[in-house]
């Protein structure tokens, strides 16, 4: 019986040390205030073989568009047991232009589940519509492994270059999930689903 409560107590002691680690290697990047990401998302069109289907973990995917971004993480969002957990494992919020301004987020409350992005204010400090138009949570499709590390290590307040596809995912009992190709839509139907080809995490000021 001593050794059994001993072993609980270890268990315990590990479980405090793994959450504290990750909560300090996930915690928040302080930015100051104004402006960190002027420019909106770039989406180019697509031909020749960046057009062509192909597989991955069993789904098909169909290129719809290039796209291209820089962008402050809002939040993020680690998803293991839900249908789309073996495709898209992480989803991230991401802002721009107003939405990459400390001084605009600190009067929003941002927050993440079930797939979406959520946000409320008790005072608007900027206009609805732009909160919408700037900001969006999108499902990351990592290409390679280090890709897939990149983003289940990304923090909030960090400043990102993402580049790849967006596409249509199909399973293959038939579920689909197909990309927004807007910035200005809100809810079902309305994130990018992206195959991710590069990531890099900017550290400019």
């Amino acid at each position: 019986m001593l050794n059994r409560s001993v072993s609980w107590v270890w268990i315990a002691l590990a479980l405090a040390a793994w959450g504290g680690w990750n909560a300090w290697t996930h915690r928040e990047v302080e930015q100051p205030p104004g402006v960190l990401v002027a420019e909106v998302p770039a989406q180019t069109a697509l031909s020749g073989d960046e057009a062509a289907p192909f597989e991955h973990r069993g789904y098909r995917l169909t290129p719809l568009a290039g796209f291209a971004l820089e962008a402050r993480v809002l939040t993020t969002e680690s998803y293991r047991f839900d249908r789309l957990a073996g495709l898209v494992p992480v989803d991230v919020g991401l802002g721009w232009g107003a939405m990459s301004d400390s001084a605009v987020l600190a009067q929003i409350e941002l927050s993440q589940s079930g797939r979406f992005m959520y946000w409320h204010v008790a005072q608007f400090p900027i206009p609805e519509r732009q909160i919408i138009n700037s900001a969006a949570n999108m499902h990351l499709i990592p290409a390679t492994p280090v890709i897939a590390r990149r983003i289940s290590a990304l923090r909030r307040g960090q400043l990102i270059r993402l580049r790849g596809r967006l596409v249509e995912a199909v399973a293959p009992n038939g579920m689909r999930i197909r990309s927004s190709l807007r910035r200005d839509d809100t809810g079902a139907g309305a994130c990018e689903v992206i195959w991710v080809e590069d990531l890099e995490v900017l550290h400019r000021r």
